[in-house]
């Protein structure tokens, strides 16, 4: 029998060295809050390739939470975009926690804290998660919130090292719309932006560079276009369905201004269009009328099933809302 060879694996990049020099950037990421966002971020990493620790509040959350990533694996399964081996795999990259400290060894924790009823984020809670993983993270570990109206210079404000902080969104989840924008504040460091490009190349999403401004580059567009599209509805211009079409047909777009606004959740886009009305004083921000009637009323799209169009149990929309115009 001829001499067995044996060579080092290591240079092929299948182990991690204990000298954190030679440790792949990315290996390890956190993710506080595993609302629908988080359940995405989870989702992308984990099937990157990368490990994946995610905490939320509670043993049933948690239990809630895998079940949802199960579910969103099952589907890739039935698509054919999955094998049972591979979802296998990708679901031993993700562990779950209760403690703050289990993010010790993260290159890379996002906060993704839930949004409430009323379809807010706490600013003071965010800054105290920020606090939080200071203490656990080690310098050069990176820490970003996710969201569209976030001010990163003022979460990253009282730190020690404000020059880690940056913020993420994702304006679209959909396979098709792999847009990444990269929040820089004040405070963030150039470094840290080049290695959130490459976290996003990792996830296969495009990188867009965003200075800091409330609502980013994609809120303000669709603002802007749903605010137009409730005025001419409201105005009996022509019908939802005719709008919607102009949007879908003539301008490409995957969903109507109308369904992509229940998608989105009536009460976040009345949330931020409001922040960002108080910040630039713009009236094209203010929300319609007609938003503000749909938030009233807790109509507020797919999650409450009763949106700009009715939904059936799974998310399915059935008809549009007539009794919202008529």
């Amino acid at each position: 029998m001829s001499e067995m060879i044996i060579e080092p694996i290591e240079k092929y990049g299948l182990t991690i060295s204990a000298d954190s020099r030679h440790k792949p950037l990315f290996s390890k990421i956190g993710v506080v809050g595993a609302g629908k966002e988080g359940r995405n971020i989870i989702n992308m990493a984990s099937t990157a390739g990368m490990e994946v620790v995610f905490l939320d509040e509670s043993p049933e959350r948690i239990d809630f939470v895998l079940g949802e990533l199960e579910k969103i694996m099952d589907q890739k399964i039935s698509n054919w975009g999955l094998t049972q081996s591979e979802k296998k795999v990708i679901m031993n990259r993700i562990t779950p926690t209760l403690n703050y400290e289990d993010f010790a060894g993260c290159d890379l924790v996002i906060e993704c804290t839930r949004y409430s009823e009323t379809g807010r984020r706490s600013t003071p809670l965010r800054k105290n998660i920020f606090k939080k993983l200071e203490e656990i993270l080690d310098e050069d570990a990176i820490i970003a919130t996710n969201g569209s109206t976030i001010i990163i210079s003022e979460l990253a404000s009282d730190l020690l090292h404000k020059e880690r902080c940056v913020s993420l969104y994702f304006p679209v989840t959909h396979p098709d719309a792999r847009i990444l924008e990269i929040v820089s504040g004040m405070y963030t460091s150039e470094e840290v932006y080049q290695k959130m490009e490459v976290f996003a190349r990792l996830i296969n999403y495009k990188p867009h560079r965003i200075n800091e401004s409330n609502g980013n580059v994609s809120l303000r567009m669709v603002a802007t276009m749903l605010n137009e599209a409730c005025q001419v509805l409201l105005e009996r211009v022509c019908s939802l369905e005719d709008i919607e079409e102009t949007f879908t047909i003539i301008y490409g777009q995957r969903y109507g201004i109308f369904r992509m606004a229940d998608i989105i959740g009536i009460e976040r886009l009345v949330t931020l269009m409001e922040a960002m009305f108080n910040d630039f004083g713009a009236k094209h921000y203010k929300p319609n009328p007609l938003l503000w009637k749909l938030y009233r009323s807790n109509q507020l799209g797919v999650r409450t099933r009763k949106g700009f169009y009715l939904y059936d149990e799974n998310g399915n929309p059935v008809s549009p809302n007539k009794s919202l115009y008529n």
